[in-house]
């Protein structure tokens, strides 16, 4: 049974969504990086395994979710709506053969926040020589190799650097196509300009 890690803040209006939508045999681990709205009470409340980390950061969600985590296979996506939990085994499934699933976002995407995942998507590709075309938030791969890889960002820069040590460690890395649908509520990312400088400015500390 594959665990999902879902980082949380403030996401109350897009839990229900979400957990509604999880796949038969798949366990969400809520981790919740200090929301004030109520989010983990919630997902505690509909029967999510949850999970708090009170230093700020993406990746320190992420991480204290991968640490919680007890499955061999572990998933990564956001929770605010803008991903569909039913396709996490299209994410799962080339595991059978790959070290490390992206979910490659097909949808409309702000304008700022394309052109910053193309050129990201880029130079992910001359440096690693993967094809990549998104540093996809939707993933999966196996919890203890993913543990020895030693990440060490806990900001934006978390879901980069995964990609970056495992194609330094020669790991089968592929990518799939997921839908990416617009979100509940306000993207802390890339919903506004703000948010994704934000995010480019982690990665870019990340790639130097």
């Amino acid at each position: 049974m594959p665990d999902v890690v879902l980082p949380v803040l403030n996401e109350r209006e897009a839990i229900p969504w979400v957990l509604e939508r999880m796949p038969a045999g798949f366990t969400p681990i809520v981790a919740d990086n200090g929301s004030t709205d109520g989010s983990g009470e919630l997902a505690r409340s509909l029967g999510a395994q949850v999970v708090h980390e009170p230093t700020p950061g993406f990746g320190a969600a992420c991480f204290a979710g991968l640490s919680a985590a007890t499955d061999e296979i572990v998933c990564f996506m956001d929770c605010d709506a803008s991903f569909d939990p039913r396709d996490l085994p299209r994410v799962t499934t080339p595991l059978a053969h790959a070290d490390l699933v992206l979910g490659a976002r097909r949808g409309p995407q702000p304008l700022h926040a394309r052109a910053a995942n193309a050129a990201l998507a880029f130079e992910l590709r001359r440096r690693t020589k993967v094809r990549l075309t998104d540093l996809g938030p939707m993933r999966a791969a196996r919890r203890e190799p993913l543990l020895a890889l030693n990440i060490r960002d806990r900001r934006f820069g978390w879901p980069l650097e995964m990609v970056l040590r495992a194609a330094a460690a020669g790991w089968r890395i592929e990518e799939v196509e997921v839908a990416y649908l617009p979100r509940a509520g306000k993207s802390k990312v890339t919903g506004t300009v703000k948010g994704t400088l934000r995010a480019v400015r982690d990665m870019s500390a990340v790639l130097r």
